[in-house]
C-alpha cells in the first residue's frame, strides 16, 4: 500500500523586503525618544548656552520633537509594507514628505494652543528648515541600515538553502544501488525506499525554515529506513523520546533537515564500517526552556581521529549545522562534539 507524503510547509525566517526597519518595536521607540531628547537638549544649548539653558525652551523643544517624532514613526510603521512595494525614490520623497508635514501640523497646532494666536511664520519656517536637515539625515540612515538588514537576509537565506540542500551523493548512490537490486526481487520493499527517499529530497528542495520536530522526526526515521533496508541488522537505532516531550511535538518548530545530516554522520562514520554494526542512541527531551537533543554512536577502534575532524565530509556536516543555528537561533543554540575510547558524542541544544 502506498504511504502518504510528509506535506511539510516551512516557515521562512526572512522578512519581505523593507524600504525601512520596523519603528513600531519596543527598542526602536526609546532609542526615537532619546534621539528626541538629545537633540532638543543640543538646540537648546547652542541657543543659550550650557550655563545659561532656558529650561521652558528645552521643554518645548522636547515636547514638539516628541510629538513629530512619535508620530512620524508612527505613519511611517502603518505604510512600512506599502513602501516597501515601491520604488525607492518614490519611497523617499513620501517619507520625506511625511516628516515635513508632521512637523508643520505639530508646529502650528503648538504654538495656537500655547499661545492662543496666529503661529510666528519664521518660527515655522525654522522649524521646518531643521526638520528637513535632521529628517533627512535620520531616513537616510534608516533607509541605509534596512537596505543592509535585506541584503544580510538575502545573503542568509541563500546560503541556508544551499546548506540544507546539500545531500552526500554517496547516500544517493547507495540508495539507488540498494533500489535497484530490490527492484526484481522484493518490489514492495523498493517502492518504500523510493517513497522514502523521494520525501526527503522533497524536503531538502524546499524553502528553507521551521517544520515541526514531528515532521523532522519522520523524515529522520524515513532515512533510518532506507539505511536499514541496506546494513540490514547490522544497524539498531534506539529513539529515546521523553514523555513531557511527546504532546509537543507538532508545536515545537525545528530547522527542516538538521537532525538528517547528525543522523547520516552518525551511520556512515560509525555503523558502516564495522563488519559487526553498532547501535546509534537518540535522546530529546526538554529542560529548562530548551529542546536538547543527544545523539551517540560508536567509534571505530582503527581510526581513533575520524569522528572528530579527521575526515573533511564528517567536519562539513558539523559545520553545516553550526551554521545554521547560528542563523536560525543568533547564537541562542549550541552543539557540542565529545568523543571518548568507543563512543562519538553529538550535543545539541535548541530553544523552544
Amino acid at each position: 500500500m502506498r504511504r502518504a507524503s510528509i506535506n511539510t510547509k516551512p516557515v521562512s525566517i526572512v522578512d519581505d523586503n523593507q524600504f525601512f526597519p520596523n519603528l513600531c518595536s519596543l527598542q526602536a521607540v526609546f532609542l526615537l525618544a532619546m534621539l528626541g531628547e538629545l537633540l532638543a537638549l543640543s538646540l537648546s544649548v547652542a541657543n543659550s548656552g550650557l550655563q545659561h539653558i532656558d529650561w521652558l525652551d528645552l521643554g518645548l523643544r522636547s515636547f514638539l520633537l516628541q510629538w513629530v517624532l512619535l508620530l512620524t514613526a508612527a505613519m511611517l510603521c502603518g505604510l512600512r509594507l506599502w513602501l516597501g512595494r515601491q520604488s525607492p525614490i518614490f519611497a523617499g520623497v513620501v517619507s520625506y514628505g511625511l516628516v515635513l508635514s508632521v512637523t508643520l501640523a505639530c508646529t502650528i497646532l503648538g504654538q495656537f494652543f500655547l499661545s492662543r494666536r496666529l503661529p510666528d511664520l519664521w518660527v515655522v519656517i525654522d522649524n521646518l528648515v531643521l526638520a528637513a536637515i535632521f529628517g533627512g539625515i535620520v531616513l537616510r540612515y534608516l533607509y541605509i541600515q534596512q537596505q543592509l538588514h535585506n541584503q544580510q537576509q538575502a545573503e542568509l537565506r541563500a546560503r541556508i538553502q544551499a546548506l540544507q540542500s546539500r545531500i552526500r551523493p554517496h547516500f544517493l548512490f547507495n540508495s539507488l544501488n540498494s533500489i535497484a537490486s530490490l527492484v526484481a526481487t522484493d518490489a514492495d520493499t523498493a517502492e518504500r525506499m523510493i517513497e522514502d527517499l523521494a520525501s526527503l529530497f522533497r524536503a531538502s528542495l524546499q524553502e528553507p525554515g521551521l517544520i515541526s520536530l514531528s515532521e523532522e522526526l519522520e523524515l529522520c526515521r524515513q532515512y533510518v529506513a532506507i539505511e536499514q533496508r541496506r546494513l540490514g541488522d547490522r544497524l539498531q537505532v534506539n529513539w529515546q523520546i521523553s514523555e513531557e516531550l511527546e504532546p509537543q511535538l507538532t508545536d515545537i518548530r525545528f530547522p527542516s533537515l538538521l537532525l538528517q545530516p547528525l543522523l547520516e554522520n552518525a551511520i556512515h562514520h560509525g555503523i558502516q564500517p564495522r563488519p559487526e554494526g553498532g547501535e546509534v542512541w537518540l535522546q530529546l527531551q526538554i529542560e529548562d526552556g530548551y529542546l536538547r537533543i543527544n545523539m551517540t554512536n560508536p567509534v571505530m577502534q582503527e581510526l581513533p581521529g575520524l569522528l572528530v575532524s579527521g575526515h573533511s565530509g564528517n567536519q562539513m556536516a558539523l559545520d553545516n549545522i553550526h551554521y545554521r543555528l547560528q542563523a536560525y537561533y543568533n547564537g541562542q543554540a549550541e552543539l557540542k562534539m565529545h568523543k571518548n575510547v568507543d563512543i562519538f558524542e553529538v550535543a545539541l541544544t535548541i530553544p523552544i
